[in-house]
């Protein structure tokens, strides 16, 4: 037997104002679709804002439904969206923001592992690191370069 250690490596800004202009607009839009989630029961809202190769930028909030698991998170929204528009498309980032309706979230939020899974898929198929920025509804923004930093053992089709 032996032991192996994984380690994923992230960049911390202390505040939305500290990321390169680019980035900083792209978590400007994930704030704004966040409040416009569908959250009634949860009452917790997500937004994500995913930028493209091709310059634009594809939005998407979390959906609830009352049959749970019915609803979808914001990033899957957002990159299924991002999928069925521009499917030759590469993703460049992604900004992530969520916070609850009841208290503001001030520690960053990663995506769940569901959408970790559907990240993963195209960063796969694209052959292209997908940057992966993410925050609650204030305070420090986590940075990924590479969903495989969220995701280190990857399941994908070489498996199937």
């Amino acid at each position: 037997m032996k032991s192996i250690s994984i380690t994923s490596t992230f960049v911390v800004y202390n505040t939305v104002e500290e990321l390169a202009p680019e980035v900083k607009e792209l978590m400007s839009q994930a704030v704004a679709i966040r409040k416009k989630a569908y959250a009634p029961y949860s009452k917790f809202r997500v937004g994500a804002a995913i930028l493209l190769d091709n310059g634009k930028v594809v939005l998407g909030s979390n959906q609830e439904n009352a049959a749970y698991p019915s609803g979808l998170c914001a990033e899957r929204v957002a990159i299924f969206q991002a999928g069925a528009i521009y499917p030759e498309a590469k993703i460049l980032k992604i900004a992530i923001s969520a916070t609850a309706d009841d208290k503001e979230i001030a520690e960053p939020i990663p995506p769940c592992g569901a959408c970790r899974q559907s990240i993963a898929e195209y960063e796969f198929r694209q052959d292209v690191p997908i940057e992966i920025y993410f925050m609650g509804a204030v305070g420090k923004v986590y940075q990924s370069n590479s969903l495989k930093d969220l995701l280190p053992l990857s399941f994908d089709k070489n498996f199937l």
